[in-house]
């Protein structure tokens, strides 16, 4: 069975970049600028706060973890009183030694964290993290803990096949923090449409047959629905109508074929479901902004770069 889940995660293509640890003790604040990369953190021990910028506060406990597909402000501190301290997320990424400490120099910890941030490598990230939500905040959840000190403990380390473990914890951090917040009480997007059992399956329809000239009345059909019923409890979940979300999803595909192969247009075009190059050449200048002809071109470049 076709997971749209584990599809979007190998088409995002995450790649690691840093890991640190992070303590604070005492009064501390920091002021973190928005990066808009995907970041993460894991609290192994103690407490502490966290405000996302347009989210609501939550204080962070040992065994949590938080994903922030696109990363923007944010404020970690403590529970004392204190003036937060302007950190770009680039610069403490590159400070000295394993450990970032904020607050009282010495002493124990109030709170210990494994933070870090990735990238992907997909030309269409912004599209697809825009399905997901701004902050997944996960309560005592092991496995996530565990790989989260596996990937900071491979990071610290030199050994031979450390890149290509990293990427591949990444994958699983991804995936492990994602089905986790699937739920009714997600906001609409992806994970909240997977969590419909009517919309998931569509969405699974779309993802296994692409080729397939879908019409909203043949899903509606795979959902056992109404078409009326269908196309507002998609539009609702999911936050995009059934044919745009197909669109974005065939025009992903399509970038992702043009980027990584010297692939025929009319077979690009035939696997993402378009009778021929000249339809699909539109369709794709009117959703990118440039003839696939260009977008391929200019990923070729870049790849040599």
């Amino acid at each position: 069975m076709t997971d749209p889940l584990a599809q979007i995660i190998d088409l995002l293509r995450p790649r690691a970049m840093v890991a640190k640890g992070i303590s604070g003790a005492g009064a501390w604040a920091v002021s973190y600028s928005a990066f808009g990369q995907p970041g993460f953190c894991a609290v192994i021990e103690g407490r502490c706060r966290l405000a996302v910028e347009g989210e609501a506060p939550v204080v962070l406990e040992a065994g949590d973890f938080v994903l922030l597909p696109a990363t923007p402000a944010f404020i970690m501190s403590g529970f004392e009183p204190a003036s937060p301290k302007r950190i770009d997320p680039i610069v403490a990424a590159q400070m000295p030694g394993e450990e970032i400490r904020h607050g009282r120099a010495d002493g124990p910890a109030d709170v210990r964290l494994r933070g870090g941030y990735f990238s992907f490598d997909s030309p269409d990230a912004a599209l697809l993290v825009s399905l997901l939500p701004a902050m997944i905040h996960i309560h005592g959840d092991e496995r996530l803990a565990t790989l989260v000190r596996l990937f900071g403990e491979e990071a610290a380390a030199q050994r031979a096949g450390r890149d290509l473990l990293l990427t591949r914890l990444v994958e699983v951090l991804l995936i492990e923090a994602l089905r986790a917040t699937r739920g009714k009480n997600a906001p609409a997007g992806l994970l909240r449409g997977l969590a419909d059992t009517r919309v998931a399956e569509a969405l699974r329809r779309m993802h296994g047959d692409p080729e397939r000239s879908w019409t909203v009345d043949e899903l509606a059909r795979e959902a056992g629905m109404s078409r009326s019923a269908f196309f507002d409890r998609f539009t609702r979940t999911v936050g995009l109508r059934p044919m745009e979300y197909l669109l974005s999803w065939r025009m992903a595909l399509a970038k992702d074929l043009l980027r990584g192969s010297d692939m025929a247009l009319d077979e690009v075009a035939r696997r993402v479901g378009y009778g021929s190059a000249s339809t699909f050449s539109t369709a794709f200048s009117r959703h990118v902004g440039q003839p696939p002809g260009r977008f391929a071109r200019a990923g070729a470049v870049a790849a040599l770069a």
